[in-house]
């Protein structure tokens, strides 16, 4: 803590602070001596907690338009995407922040990892860390439950099942967290409360940890004790701060990179799949986050010790300030731990990527050898390196490798010659990364598909809609797809606003009117029909989803408000699809009424060619070939998708070069500012 005592200067000051001493905690935050060698990796503690706020405060906001039941979920996030103000933006925010989060919290764990810092004194700030990211994973798993696709239901099922391995009391544990005998409502509602309770808790923890971290101080990368203050330290203020914000600009920066033109590639596709408890995905898998995770739990025949190895691997780390007997904090002077360390970064890297890989032959084998490394490392090398290990000479202070003169030099040379080691060290992982997925590559490559390219008028940075390709692709939809497929999160209205096809309002209203919708009841309690109207839904072919099936043959067409969205590969896969009809190789025999398609799941597909050269005519007087009709079609069907995609593009493009703008500013002020350590040294 700080040794001064902060005294205001004011009368009602004094008063305030005497009664509620806000203004001293404001003082010490400012004042706070901090070691001047703390680099960038100490940054993510501000990074975190701005991650933090940006989930609470977005969660909040979605949280007034969710819907937490089974039949409305899925459609309320869909109606946030499109018709609440930028509710787009709060819900790719919210989604890719969780992401950003862990990669953020990733990194702090593993800076701790190779400066010690989970090492005496630190221990308690240490375990509330470990209880901040176990309640991380908690919210994050239920978050990814409540939009109510087919990989969050799909993902509640296997996860809860889980404890039902637990002897005696697991059935009926999984029984209390589905609230019936199977994942439906009452467990969507379970965990949009738990989803809302966690984050608050989560809060309440990280000022215990800030409190926890202000009794013994910051860590540093020399890792070794320092007094406060001296001229080892700078004040938190503003030395730090401005430090902290030029990072958290920097990481701003790709954040809006991810939400305004790549919003979804760090999701799954299927999740962009209404729920169906009756139609199970081919591939079941978490965020990419929970992957190393979800690896060791495969890897493990026995489905009670699978959990009780998944559960192991995250507690394992609140024992790791006991496990690591050595009395050097930083690996800057522990030769070996470094290289053990950077095995750890890599075998955690394997187990995330064949995590999110099919539990079968050379994936299992290597989430084996990777999971068996994991505990390895915890159990029995940190304990032996702390007695056998050789260590580097440790300085007496922060400063005297600049100030010591040459007593210090051999440490320095030796210092040297470790960072170009560890440089080694990160080439040696990279080979090692690469040889594993040449492989893994390799025994794909007979499945690989290569999906036809065209060029798409709305991709890159300043990607937009051709109107008269959303227009022809409108034609395309009503004359040859909706008589099977329905749109039934597009609104006749959306046909003339900014961004989209951009008809006339006159034309979208005698498009609409063209359609009859049922109504009602009227005065005298009767269910009526009525021409549709601008602020109506795009009429449905069919009345329910069994008449749709009966009329193709138990086959249910899908919906095409968010296919683009909804299939793994997006416009070119549905581009693909369509041309992709040919004759049955020899050998293949295909049942009736089923067709050969070279880029459909499976090669087989219920559905007939639907396009044909000069199926239509255009009203414009584009020669209608297969191609021109498959291109317009699915550029339709990525604005269905994405109705408010130009505006993100443009929004992006604007929030980036602000914040690349401001970065620049504070850069040069960060510079400005720590000049003055810089000339005192």
């Amino acid at each position: 803590m700080s040794d001064h005592e902060y005294v205001p200067r004011s009368k009602f000051g004094k008063w305030f602070n005497d009664r509620l001493p806000l203004l001293s905690l404001a003082s010490h935050l400012t004042d706070y001596p901090t070691p001047k060698n703390l680099n960038y990796w100490w940054t993510f503690g501000g990074i975190l907690t701005f991650c933090l706020i940006t989930q609470i405060v977005t969660g909040l906001t979605l949280a007034m338009h969710y819907i937490a039941h089974a039949d409305m979920a899925f459609e309320s996030v869909e109606h946030i995407m499109r018709d609440v103000n930028y509710g787009w933006l709060i819900r790719y925010i919210h989604a890719n922040g969780a992401s950003m989060f862990f990669l953020a919290v990733y990194i702090h764990i593993f800076r701790s990892l190779f400066y010690g810092s989970y090492k005496s004194p630190r221990e308690i700030i240490w375990i509330i860390g470990i209880i901040i990211y176990l309640l991380m994973m908690a919210a994050a798993f239920m978050g990814y439950v409540l939009p109510w696709g087919q990989m969050s239901f799909w993902g509640a099922t296997v996860i809860t099942n889980l404890f039902s391995a637990i002897p005696l009391v697991g059935e009926g544990i999984v029984n209390w967290l589905w609230g019936g005998y199977s994942v439906d409502n009452p467990t969507l509602t379970r965990f949009f409360t738990l989803h809302y309770l966690i984050p608050f808790l989560i809060l309440g923890l990280v000022v215990l940890h800030i409190w926890a971290l202000h009794v013994p101080g910051n860590n540093n990368p020399v890792g070794i004790d320092i007094k406060k203050p001296s001229k080892d330290t700078v004040p938190f203020h503003p030395y730090i701060v401005i430090k902290d914000g030029f990072a958290l600009l920097m990481f701003m920066i790709v954040f809006a990179f991810f939400v305004f033109y790549s919003p979804n590639i760090l999701g799954h596709a299927d999740n962009y799949i209404e729920a169906n408890p009756m139609v199970t995905p081919a591939h079941i898998v978490p965020e990419w986050y929970l992957l190393p995770f979800y690896a060791i739990l495969r890897s493990v025949p026995d489905k009670l010790l699978g959990v009780i190895a998944m559960l192991s691997a995250i507690l394992i780390l609140v024992a790791l300030p006991w496990l690591d007997t050595s009395k050097i904090r930083s690996a800057v002077f522990r030769p070996l731990y470094k290289q053990f360390y950077w095995i750890l970064v890599a075998d955690v890297l394997i187990l995330g990527y064949v995590g999110a890989m099919p539990a079968e032959g050379l994936y299992l084998l290597i989430a084996r050898v990777a999971t068996a490394y994991y505990f390895i490392h915890f159990l029995m090398i940190l304990p032996i390196l702390g007695f056998k290990e050789k260590t580097v000479p440790l300085p007496l202070s922060i400063t005297e490798p600049v100030l010591g003169g040459a007593p210090m030099a051999s440490a320095i040379k030796k210092k040297r010659k470790f960072r170009l080691n560890s440089v080694k060290n990160i080439f040696k992982i990279i080979y090692l990364i690469v040889f594993i997925l040449i492989g893994t590559i390799q025994v794909n490559a007979a499945e690989k598909v290569d999906f036809l390219k065209t060029d798409w008028s709305f991709k890159g940075l300043f990607g937009k809609f051709d109107r008269g390709s959303l227009q022809r692709g409108y034609q395309v939809y009503t004359e040859v797809c909706a008589s099977c497929h329905s749109m039934k999160y597009v609104s006749y209205r959306n046909l003339f606003e900014p961004g989209g096809p951009e008809f006339s309002e006159d034309q979208v209203k005698a498009i609409a009117a063209s359609f009859e919708v049922k109504d009602g009841p009227n005065n005298d309690g009767e269910m009526f029909t009525r021409p549709a109207k601008l602020s109506d839904k795009f009429v449905m072919p069919y009345e329910n989803i069994k008449a749709a099936q009966a009329a193709n043959g138990g086959a249910y067409p899908p919906d095409m408000s968010v296919l683009a969205k909804a299939r793994s590969g997006g416009v070119d896969y549905i581009y693909s699809l369509l041309l992709g009809y040919e004759d049955a190789p020899s050998g293949v025999t295909l049942d009736d009424g089923v067709y050969y398609n070279k880029y459909m799941y499976g090669n087989n597909i219920k559905m007939a060619e639907p396009l044909s050269d000069g199926l239509i005519e255009y009203s414009d007087g584009t020669t209608a070939s297969k191609e021109q009709m498959a291109k317009d079609v699915t550029t339709f069907l990525m604005w269905t998708a994405e109705p408010h995609l130009e505006s993100r593009h443009k929004m992006g493009f604007k929030a980036i070069l602000y914040l690349i703008i401001l970065t620049i500013l504070v850069y040069f002020s960060m510079k400005k500012i720590w000049s003055r350590i810089e000339s005192e040294v």
